[in-house]
């Protein structure tokens, strides 16, 4: 088993390669489409066909983008959490899906990368939803881990036998100090998901966004208290100031 880094649009992929299949930690944006199927033809100069399933942690632009485009031309399978519903239901629900592409296309500026289109569905139409604890589809060497706290759906990825541990937005790093995630939906469930991986101790732990680091280097006490106690999001913060400018209390 090799995992290959390579640098996305906005966040790092993830992809898993084994002598006969691969396997996708997360859907990626739609940008990153072109580049993760030329890797798989031109650099690993394997079949697209090769790449068998693809993880969609959470819902957001850089995760779950890319992944139905992947679909449609490798016909790898789709795994998601078992969650109720999707999570941009309802009206606030597409306003959020707009903010959070906007969002993406912002930190894509701050990152000097050029504007492009990173529209997808806002339902994501998977093969498979996992319970907590699940093994992965054609991929039993990783477990499913429901960490929720930065939306209601994430996933972490444990492969036993390395003992790595992929958290996606989990966990971020800025300027050098490993912080909560921005947004945090759900404080409490968000410092259960730490404890939870500070009990499992994986010998080292990848992020969506900054690469793979020792266990050791994470301060969970720091991060306990640096995480919110009351929901913090953008999407609040645009409601409460949008009511604000219209004149609702």
């Amino acid at each position: 088993m090799q995992i290959h880094f390579i640098d996305g649009y906005i966040q790092q992929i993830y992809l898993v390669e084994y002598p006969d299949k691969l396997l996708l930690l997360d859907g990626c944006t739609r940008a990153d489409v072109d580049l993760v199927c030329d890797f798989i033809s031109n650099v690993l100069l394997r079949s697209l066909g090769d790449l068998k399933l693809i993880v969609v942690t959470h819902m957001h632009p850089d995760h779950a983008g890319g992944a139905h485009l992947l679909k449609k031309r490798t016909s790898a399978k789709i795994a998601t959490a078992k969650v109720d519903g999707h999570w941009y239901s309802g009206i606030d629900g597409i306003l959020m899906h707009w903010s959070d592409i906007f969002l993406a296309l912002w930190v894509a500026g701050r990152k000097n990368k050029a504007r492009k289109n990173l529209w997808y569905s806002r339902k994501l139409n998977a093969d498979y939803y996992l319970s907590d604890n699940d093994y992965l589809p054609e991929f039993p060497q990783w477990q499913v881990l429901h960490t929720p706290g930065h939306t209601d759906r994430d996933l972490s990825l444990y492969h036993h036998d390395t003992q790595r541990l992929y958290v996606a937005d989990l966990l971020v790093k800025v300027k050098g100090q490993l912080v909560p995630p921005y947004p945090v939906f759900y404080p409490n469930r968000y410092r259960n998901s730490l404890q939870r991986i500070r009990e499992i101790k994986p010998t080292h732990v990848i992020l969506a966004h900054q690469g793979e680091l020792p266990f050791s280097d994470i301060n969970f006490d720091h991060l306990d208290q640096l995480a919110p106690k009351v929901p913090v999001t953008h999407w609040r913060s645009v409601k409460a100031k949008t009511k604000k400018a219209l004149g609702f209390k």
